[in-house]
């Protein structure tokens, strides 16, 4: 569930204060533990929150740091769905539908 009150907390953030931090582990360890195509700019950009946690982050941050990916991407999507709530037109509820017959009922009267 969504903070109401508050943006939900950066999982760069989270990645900082709840891992980098506690395990004593510097960013430029980070990195180098996880190689490819992670680079010092790229981490940074993720812990400062002006790179979003995607798809192939979430699965190597998980693989580095023993979290399951869905984490990682859950983190960002609560940042993202509490971003376009704010900047969003709410849109009232449909009124009641009328009760709909079932696929089996249909089926068998049309027989």
């Amino acid at each position: 569930m969504l903070p109401t009150h508050r943006r939900p907390t950066e999982p760069g953030r989270i990645l900082l204060e709840e891992f980098l931090l506690p395990l004593e582990i510097t960013q430029t360890a980070l990195v180098t533990h996880l190689g490819g195509s992670w680079t010092q700019p790229k981490l940074s950009a993720i812990i400062t929150g002006k790179k979003s946690i995607t798809e192939v982050i979430a699965l190597d941050l998980a693989d580095a740091l023993g979290t399951s990916p869905e984490f990682w991407v859950g983190l960002q999507t609560d940042v993202k769905l509490w971003e376009a709530s704010k900047k969003r037109k709410k849109i009232k509820p449909l009124p009641a539908l009328p009760k709909r017959r079932s696929a089996s009922k249909r089926a068998k009267s049309k027989a």
